[in-house]
């Protein structure tokens, strides 16, 4: 049996402690900011290289180190690769926390499982430290409240799901933004690996997906008739 135990064996002070320099890591990293689109990309990319420094700084300020292990799945479409993160304390090496299953999708190509082992990393130092993330340094941390009188619906009424490994809000957005047939069609086309990964994988976002593909259709019918 290994001499190491995780943080749910430890004991009051340890866990305490590494739980706190975790705590101090997230209150103090900085924000990472999105990158701008590229050609043939619909949003804006949050890349793996700025995650990192990011993560990386705040973490051995702490006296936290991170170690990375990877399982790799091939399917007939794409390679899916999964990331378990181990972050230790240099000071108490016994004393550790492990960030299990962030998985991210790759072609079947030769960069393909190194992306996705890039990515899937990614989202791990995202998990680890809750990092800010936006096209500033601000974005979604000081949301304005909705009219007194607005009619949204509130998150917990219809609460929307998202997954790890899929950009899925810019899915919707694509979506959204078709204003003919062909454009529709063109959207489902494109974004049709990431649906069948949705449907054998996150059931909950694929519906919240098909409701928005569903509606827009609609809409584009009735628009021709």
């Amino acid at each position: 049996m290994s001499s190491e135990t995780n943080v749910y064996q430890m004991k009051g002070n340890n866990m305490g402690n590494i739980h706190k320099k975790l705590h101090n890591a997230c209150n103090h990293a900085s924000g990472v900011k999105k990158a701008n689109k590229v050609s043939g990309m619909p949003f804006n990319p949050l890349l793996h290289d700025d995650v990192q420094k990011v993560a990386m700084a705040a973490l051995l300020e702490n006296g936290l180190y991170p170690t990375c292990n990877y399982i790799t799945d091939v399917t007939d479409k794409f390679v899916v690769v999964t990331c378990t993160m181990k972050i230790t304390d240099i000071d108490d090496p016994k004393s550790f926390i492990i960030i299990d299953g962030c998985t991210a999708i790759g072609k079947l190509d030769k960069y393909g499982t190194g992306q996705a082992m890039s990515y899937s990393r990614k989202y791990a130092f995202l998990n680890a430290l809750n990092l800010k993330t936006g096209l500033d340094l601000e974005d979604g941390y000081n949301a304005k409240p909705f009219e007194q009188n607005s009619t949204e619906k509130s998150a917990e009424a219809d609460p929307q799901y998202t997954d790890d490994r899929i950009e899925v809000e810019d899915i919707k957005s694509e979506i959204k933004k078709a204003n003919s047939l062909k454009e529709f069609k063109a959207v489902a086309f494109k974004y049709k690996d990431h649906i069948q990964y949705l449907i054998k994988n996150n059931p909950r976002v694929y519906q919240q997906v098909k409701d928005v593909a569903d509606t827009r259709e609609l809409q584009l019918k009735n628009n021709q008739s």
